[in-house]
C-alpha cells in the first residue's frame, strides 16, 4: 500500500518542474515535485565553469520574477541561473523534495492513476509529469576507442582548460557548447581543432536588438513542432564575454582549425567528412536570412533602428575551410584530449508506461502523451521552437496544467 497520495507527481525540479509547480499551485491542484539532486542541479554541476545563459536576462526568465542584480541585456552566470530557480521555487512555495529519486512509475491495474516508486517510499498519483528535460544522458558517438588519446570527455564533464592534460584538443560539435569550449581552450593557449556539423548561426545582436527579440517579433519562436524524428540542428550562439555573434571565420582567425564532421577512426588517424564548406555556407545562409527578415520588418513597421550593412559582409573563407583537412593523425598533431559536445539523449527508463514509440521517444502532442495521465515537459519543440527555453517551458507548463484541470473535472463528474 502506498505511503502517500497526491494528485500530481512532477519528476524533476529544473526549470520545467518549477514552472509546472507554479501553474499547478495556481489551479489549487495538490502535487509533489521530486528531484534526485538539488533544484536546477544540472546548471550547477553539469556545465563548465565559465558558462553563462545564451539569452539576455530580460528574456531568459519566467514572467513573474526578474533576475536580481543583473542588467536586462546581460547574461546570467550558471550559478545565478540556479539560484534564480531556487528563489522562484521559494517564491511560489513549490513542494519540492530534493534528494529523492524516482525509480519507477507504473499504471495502476483496474483503477485510475499511477504508482510512483521513489528512494523514500511510494506515492499514488492520478497524474505524472516527466519534467526531467532533454539533457539526461550524454551522447558520445562510438568513433574513437578508449585509450586512443589520454582523455575523452563529454561537454557535460568539461569544466575548464586546466582540467585537461597538456597538448592539443579536438572539440567535436559546433553548437553553443562546442564553440564556447573551443574558444576558451584557444584563449588558454591550446592548439584546438573544431569539428563542425550542420548548425544554425543567428546574430547575437543586430540593429540594436538581441536575436531573441528578433525571433520574437518575427514569430520564429512560435514555429510549430517539426515532424517527429526530424533532425535537430544545433544553434551556435554565445553569451560569453558579454555576448557575441559566433563567427567561424573569426574563430579560425584566432588559430582554431575547423574540420568537417568527425566520421571515422583507424589506427590513430581520425577522418573527417568533406562537408565543412557546405556546413559553414548553410549556417551563413540562415544567418543572412534572419538579417534580411529583420531589415524587412524594420522597413515594414517604420522602426528607427540603425542600419548595419557590415553585418551582411562575411569575408573570404579561411584556408582551413577552402582546403579542409580530411585526416588527422592524433599523435602527430599532439592531440591528447577530445571533448564531445555532441548533445544528449532522453532517458525514461523509470517511466514504465505506454507512452513511447519503438525507438523510445515520447509519443505526445504539446506534452500530452498517448498514455492518459502522463505528460512530458521541457523537451525541444514540445509545442514550438521556444519550448526548451526558460520562458517557453513556462508557457508549455501552463497548457499542461490547464489540461490536467480539465481532466480532473471529467474524472470528478458523478463522484458526489
Amino acid at each position: 500500500m502506498a505511503s502517500e497520495e497526491t494528485e500530481v507527481v512532477v519528476v524533476g525540479a529544473g526549470q520545467a518542474g518549477v514552472a509546472m509547480s507554479e501553474h499547478l499551485g495556481a489551479e489549487g491542484i495538490p502535487h509533489i515535485v521530486v528531484e534526485r539532486h538539488r533544484i536546477a542541479e544540472r546548471w550547477r554541476t553539469e556545465r563548465w565553469d565559465s558558462l553563462v545563459a545564451n539569452g539576455p536576462a530580460w528574456h531568459d526568465r519566467f514572467p513573474n520574477l526578474e533576475f536580481p542584480d543583473i542588467a536586462p541585456d546581460a547574461f546570467a552566470t550558471k550559478e545565478q541561473v540556479a539560484e534564480y530557480f531556487v528563489a522562484y521555487a521559494e517564491k511560489i512555495g513549490a513542494p519540492v523534495r530534493c534528494g529523492v529519486e524516482v525509480t519507477s512509475v507504473r499504471k495502476h491495474e483496474g483503477r485510475p492513476g499511477f504508482r510512483v516508486e521513489t528512494s523514500e517510499g511510494s506515492i499514488d498519483a492520478r497524474f505524472v509529469v516527466a519534467a526531467t528535460g532533454p539533457f539526461q544522458r550524454p551522447v558520445v558517438p562510438p568513433i574513437v576507442p578508449n585509450g586512443a588519446v589520454t582523455t575523452q570527455i563529454h561537454s557535460s564533464g568539461y569544466r575548464n582548460p586546466e582540467q585537461l592534460p597538456g597538448g592539443a584538443v579536438l572539440v567535436v560539435g559546433a553548437g553553443s557548447s562546442g564553440v564556447q569550449i573551443a574558444d576558451e581552450l584557444r584563449r588558454a593557449g591550446r592548439r584546438v581543432f573544431l569539428s563542425v556539423g550542420p548548425h544554425d548561426r543567428p546574430p547575437r545582436e543586430y540593429r540594436g536588438r538581441d536575436f531573441c527579440w528578433w525571433l520574437g517579433v518575427l514569430g520564429l519562436w512560435d514555429l510549430t513542432t517539426p515532424p517527429q524524428g526530424a533532425a535537430h540542428v544545433t544553434i551556435a550562439v554565445s553569451g560569453a564575454r558579454g555576448g557575441h555573434t559566433v563567427d567561424f571565420r573569426a574563430l579560425a582567425g584566432t588559430g582554431v582549425e575547423l574540420v568537417g564532421m568527425t566520421a571515422a577512426y583507424d589506427k590513430g588517424v581520425l577522418r573527417f567528412a568533406p562537408d565543412l564548406a557546405t556546413n559553414i555556407a548553410a549556417g551563413d545562409e540562415k544567418y543572412l536570412a534572419l538579417l534580411r527578415a529583420a531589415d524587412a520588418y524594420v522597413e515594414r513597421n517604420g522602426l528607427d533602428l540603425p542600419e548595419e550593412p557590415q553585418a551582411h559582409v562575411l569575408g573570404p573563407d579561411p584556408a582551413c575551410v577552402s582546403d579542409p583537412r580530411l585526416e588527422l593523425d592524433l599523435a602527430e598533431a599532439g592531440v591528447t584530449s577530445i571533448v564531445w559536445a555532441t548533445g544528449f539523449a532522453a532517458d525514461y527508463g523509470w517511466l514504465d508506461v505506454d507512452a513511447f514509440d519503438e525507438e523510445g521517444r515520447p509519443v505526445q502532442s504539446r506534452g500530452i502523451s498517448r498514455e492518459p495521465g502522463v505528460y512530458f515537459l521541457g523537451l525541444p519543440w514540445l509545442s514550438r521552437r521556444g519550448s526548451s527555453f526558460i520562458w517557453g517551458v513556462w508557457h508549455d507548463a501552463r497548457y499542461i496544467a490547464d489540461h490536467i484541470t480539465t481532466r480532473r473535472g471529467y474524472l470528478a463528474y458523478g463522484s458526489n
